[in-house]
């Protein structure tokens, strides 16, 4: 009695390296704000938080790319994804190629006030403006 083997299963951590898998882990991240560390070896090259405006997924022509105003995921840029529950309850997501990762950490707004991208009340500065009201002439008024 031959049957195909069980599809695997996770809790809390894992490593998967299948296509579908590393897009239902990111999909998540769609639309939200994230810190990224990339590391080259052991050396930290760049890092930043950004919006995570694409994942991408049977398009190889399209670059994944990390930049404070924009993050474009394509999974097939990355050999497999690693991923750990931190005891807050929030995942970190790791996306390795070779001997390169960048670690994927969700932003949550409104967690300490400081955050760069919290929304905020639209600010104009109208110290220097005089506002006039300028007033029409009646009909019957005439100069």
């Amino acid at each position: 009695m031959s049957s195909a083997p069980p599809a695997k299963f996770f809790v809390n951590r894992g490593i998967v390296s299948g296509r579908v898998d590393l897009y239902n882990l990111l999909r998540p991240l769609l639309k939200q704000t994230v810190s990224y560390r990339y590391h080259r070896g052991r050396e930290l090259v760049a890092h930043g938080t950004g919006w995570v405006e694409r994942i991408v997924v049977d398009h190889p022509e399209v670059s994944s790319y990390f930049t404070p105003l924009s993050i474009c995921l394509n999974v097939d840029s990355f050999e497999h994804l690693e991923f750990e529950t931190r005891p807050d309850q929030l995942l970190v997501y790791t996306l390795v190629q070779g001997d390169e990762r960048i670690e994927l950490e969700f932003t949550p707004l409104g967690s300490g006030g400081q955050e760069p991208f919290a929304p905020r009340q639209l600010e104009f500065d109208t110290s220097g403006f005089v506002q006039m009201e300028l007033l029409g002439l009646d009909a019957g008024e005439e100069e």
